[in-house]
């Protein structure tokens, strides 16, 4: 591996696009796969460990999903670069990791250019964003929609994807080394932030927003 090697680690919770995505990419003497994860957490831990120079990051994952990945490698280590590759074009999806401070976002259907192009452009330090999704984008922050998911804190982002993963009180207070009572606590004020009356309206309510798949 050329010591000025662009180093990438994988995020994607798809075996088979984890390896297109590494065919694609090393096959370019200056790029350098050094890692993979199949989960958020998994990927938080790895980018913490391996210290790549960009995260190519899914937004719906597993443990945790790419929007609060990105918050917490971002605040571990400010230079991180974290380039999303994701499905979505809706612009709820585009805003939020943005701001939770990746600094690009393209579609998994992009050819191979755009995500070499991609890939170079966050590496250098500019943005990137797919011209499928800046027109989405451009049409919602001229709406000045004020997202609900806002107004949750992080570790009630996490509650509410553990929630709508099927997980219950007792499984999420395992997960999280927390107490029954105080996951209880959490269902109870995000269920009062949103306006939600119950489970199934938590778990349409991440889906729509897309802290969980």
């Amino acid at each position: 591996m050329p010591d000025r090697s662009i180093k990438i680690l994988l995020a994607d919770d798809h075996t088979i696009v984890r390896q297109g995505l590494k065919l694609i990419l090393s096959a370019h003497a200056d790029l350098a796969v050094i890692g993979e994860a199949a989960n958020g957490r998994e990927a938080v831990d790895l980018a913490e460990k391996l210290k790549p120079d960009i995260v190519l990051m899914d937004v719906a994952m597993p443990e945790l999903n790419g929007i609060e990945a990105t918050r917490r490698m971002v605040a571990a280590n400010p230079r991180i670069k974290v380039l999303v590759l994701s499905m979505h074009k809706e612009a709820v999806y585009v805003r939020e990791i943005l701001k939770a401070g990746a600094r690009g976002y393209i579609l998994k259907d992009a050819i191979d250019t755009e995500l070499l192009n991609a890939v170079r452009s966050v590496a250098k330090g500019d943005g990137y964003i797919s011209p499928a999704v800046s027109g989405a984008l451009l049409n919602d922050y001229r709406k000045d929609v004020t997202d609900p998911v806002d107004l949750l804190s992080g570790r009630e982002r996490e509650v509410l994807q553990l929630i709508a993963e099927g997980k219950t009180n007792k499984e999420i207070a395992t997960h999280l080394n927390l107490s029954v009572y105080t996951i209880d606590s959490h269902r109870g004020k995000i269920m009062e932030k949103l306006n939600l009356h119950s489970t199934g309206e938590l778990v349409r309510f991440a889906l729509k927003h897309g802290l969980s798949d």
